[in-house]
This record gives C-alpha cells, structure tokens and sequence, in this order.
C-alpha cells in the first residue's frame, strides 16, 4: 500500500526511554501549558515532532571526536577543524562561528540592516525576520506563488518570482536592499527547494544591482538532495557537489549546525567579504563568544566539523528525506490534507483545510497541534497565524495563506512504528476533526516571537467563520 521503507543507514546502540502519557496527565499537562506545544515539558511528551534543531542522534563519529575538542580560549585547533570543513563543502572563505543559526542571523542583521532597509525573501522564517525588523527593517515575500498552496506538486515551491524581486529593486531602489534572504529549503513552506536553474537566475538578476545574496544554510543538504532527484542534468552529481553550487551562487550564508550537521548546539556565520567578516568577527565578540569559539565549547565545533562530513553521505541524506516522505505518504492515502510535495524535514497538515469550520482568528494550526498532543502526546509545532505575528504597523494580526501543523522529523531517532504510531494518530484526528468545535484564544500574547510564550484558552464555540 505504501512505497518501500529504506532500511535505515545505522543500528541504534543506546536507547532513551520514553512514557505514553495517560489521557488525563495529557489534559492537565496541556492547560498547564497554556495549550502551546512550546511550552510542554518534554517529559509530557511520548513523540516529540517539535522541531529537528538540535534534537537530532549524534554518530559514533561525532561522539569521539567531541572527547578530543580543545578547550582552549583562543585559536581553539577545534575551531580550524570546523572552519576548513566549512570551507570544504560550503565554499565560504570567512567562517565566524555562533552558538546557533540565530546567533548569525543577530550579527548579521546588526551589520547590514537599518532603518528604512527592505530585505526580499523567498517566505519569511520567524526569527529571521524578527532580527530584520528590530533593526528597523522590512521584509518582503518574493517567492513564487505556488508555495502559498498546500496542494501544488510544483517540485521547487522555494523558487524565487523573479518579477517580484525585479519589481521590488525598482520601487525601493537597490541601494536600499542590503541583501536578499534566500533559505534552501524554506522551512515555512514545509521544507520546500529552491532549484539551482532559479537561484542561478536571481544571481543574475542581483548581481545586475550589486545586491548580495545571503542563504539560510540550515537545510542545504536536503536542497541539494531534492535537486539531484528533481532537477534536470543533476541525477548524476553528488550531493557534495551540488551543495557547493548552490553556495557558489551566494555570497555568504547563517548556518544552524543544529539541522543538516545533527550537532545538539552551535552554527556560523560565513561570508566572501573580508571587510563583513571583519566586522562579523568583532561583533561575535560582544554577543557570542571570541571569534575562535563563538559560544561554542570545542567539543560542539568537533561535532559539528564531523556532522558536515556525515551531512553528504549519500546514504544518510536518502534516509532521512525518504523516511519524512513516508510519514506524509502515509497521510495522503488517508486523506489528511498535507502539503504537497511532501519537504525535507516536515509534514505539515493543513490545518484551515482540517478546520475549516474555524476561523482564522481562533488559531486553527495551534488548535490542531493541541487536539494531537491529546490524541497520542505527539508534539508538533505551529505555523500560522501565531507564528506570523503581528503587522508592526497596523498592530493587527497577520493571516498568512499556509496555516498548517508543522511534524518535523528529527534524523536518526526514530523508527517505523514511531511514524507509524504518529499517522495513527493524524489519522484518527482528522477523521474526528468535526469535534473540534472551539479555537483558541490568547490569554498571554508576548510582544515578539509570540508562538515561543504564548498561552492560550478555549475560545467562545459561538464565534463563526464571519468572525475571522
């Protein structure tokens, strides 16, 4: 009925125990929250799909080689191994290290944004744009229109418009970009690729207005995967080797070492211009750490040098791509709506198709995440409303058109049955989702990144679809 299960690429040599909550800890656990998934402890948790930053199986690799990290202050020998493997598979000349991907996205955005700054992007990401604006930028949605709709096989739903970002350049003016924020993948579209053909296009488009291009490198590797199975004239060509194109055609990148390196902790900043390196590495300094170890312990840079050699394995990549799109398979036979294709690191449901008898003010995403933290204590993360914010200048809600229920798959933890235990579930949710019959409601509603603190309660069952 379903596509063959690949045989993971290891054998598990320790086990974590974990618990099945009965139903009523799950309901007392779950108002204690506030009815946010963020906010559930982990010992409350039986599958946790929250996210894949830093949750993923370290190698037997990776493990020994954090016993040999130099803990040294300065010039740690574990920063030069970390830095020659960044500049191996990346390509980038200057690499600054951070304690994560946000810690780059800080520097970054403190260099290069200012007020009146307007960065275009192929879909936001939460923390990503927040750094932009609170150094008084404006972010700006350039991705093809595809990527809004859950049910579009486009293969490369991260592409950038082109005649977006055109059309932007001449209304703003090139001198008031000071970069464009390209991810591979686009986490807030599930996972979606951008294609070597389309990055090579806006390179071209960019460089025409002297106007860099900064990658969010978290997933690269999963990109490259997708190219080489999806793209014309690329089945042939390594992974390695594709990432190393993807990253020639930018000219600098923030990296969470936390995904595609399967470190617990740590990331980097890496550009070609030395002078942006130079200010990077004094301002690593004041938020992070020395520009040798930024907030790094040696170990975690000996891991992570390890995880990017082990990213590009070829065996490694397939079964972690294949086993998230076995998940998704699994839903769409059932009829769950999900969207489509199915990502590198996700399956997210489609929550406003799930509830459409909500409206979007009532929060359908968090309130699906909920009804599957009660259903078999699996916990996923919401993207939608929530997670969009508020528009800084209306103060009103921002309803993006994905309002989904985000299951991301962490690498090299968990097996069949898991997945299988979770499909279950969304499946008998899904089939029940008429019970739903009440949203939520903010009783807390923090100023920024407000799906982190966020608490809610049962809204009003009376409100319609008009109320949204």
């Amino acid at each position: 009925m379903y596509p063959p299960y690949p045989p993971e690429p290891w054998r598990i040599k320790m086990v974590e125990p974990i618990r099945l909550p009965t139903p009523e800890e799950r309901r007392t656990a779950l108002r204690a929250a506030g009815y946010n998934t963020s906010l559930l402890r982990s010992a409350d948790v039986f599958i946790d799909l929250y996210t894949d930053s830093g949750t993923n199986a370290m190698s037997d690799r990776q493990w020994s080689d954090m016993m040999i990290g130099d803990e040294a202050y300065a010039g740690s020998r574990s920063f030069y191994r970390l830095e020659q493997a960044v500049q191996h598979y990346y390509g980038y000349d200057h690499v600054i290290p951070t304690h994560q991907g946000r810690g780059a996205e800080n520097i970054l955005s403190r260099i290069l944004v200012r007020p009146g700054s307007h960065i275009p992007g192929n879909m936001y990401f939460t923390t990503t744009r927040t750094h932009q604006e609170l150094n008084g930028g404006t972010f700006h949605d350039i991705i093809v229109d595809e990527a809004h709709d859950p049910a579009d096989e486009h293969p490369f739903k991260g592409n950038v418009d082109l005649a977006k970002l055109d059309r932007l350049i001449r209304t703003v003016g090139a001198e008031n970009i000071p970069y464009v924020s390209l991810a591979a993948t686009v986490n807030m579209a599930g996972g979606q690729p951008i294609s070597l053909a389309n990055l090579a296009e806006t390179r071209e488009l960019t460089a025409a207005h002297d106007i860099p291009i900064i990658l969010d490198a978290a997933r690269a590797v999963e990109n490259a995967w997708f190219i080489q199975q999806r793209e014309p004239g690329r089945a042939d060509q390594s992974i390695a080797h594709i990432l190393a194109e993807i990253c020639r055609l930018t000219d600098g990148a923030c990296m969470s070492a936390k995904k595609d390196s399967y470190a617990n902790i740590g990331g980097w900043l890496a550009v070609r211009d030395p002078d942006l390196a130079e200010q990077a590495r004094n301002l690593v300094v004041i938020y992070e750490g020395l520009h040798t170890y930024g907030g790094m312990a040696g170990r975690d840079m000996e891991a992570v040098a390890r995880g990017i050699e082990e990213s590009v394995e070829h065996d490694n990549i397939r079964a972690r791509v294949e086993q998230v799109g076995y998940l998704g398979d699994r839903l769409i036979a059932a009829g769950v709506p999900v969207m489509r294709p199915i990502g590198g690191h996700a399956v997210c449901v489609d929550a406003a198709a799930t509830l459409e008898h909500l409206p979007r003010s009532r929060f359908p995403a968090q309130t699906l995440a909920a009804a599957i933290y009660l259903d078999s204590a699996t916990r996923a993360a919401e993207r939608g409303t929530v997670s969009a914010g508020r528009d800084p200048a209306s103060g009103e809600h921002r309803y993006p058109k994905l309002e989904l229920v985000r299951l991301t798959i962490p690498r090299r933890v968990y097996t069949r049955s898991h997945l299988d235990f979770v499909a279950d579930s969304i499946i008998n949710v899904h089939n029940d989702r008429a019970a739903i019959t009440t949203g939520l409601t903010f009783t807390h509603e923090p100023s920024v990144l407000r799906f982190f603190q966020g608490r809610f309660a049962p809204a009003d069952s009376t409100v319609t679809r008009s109320g949204a």
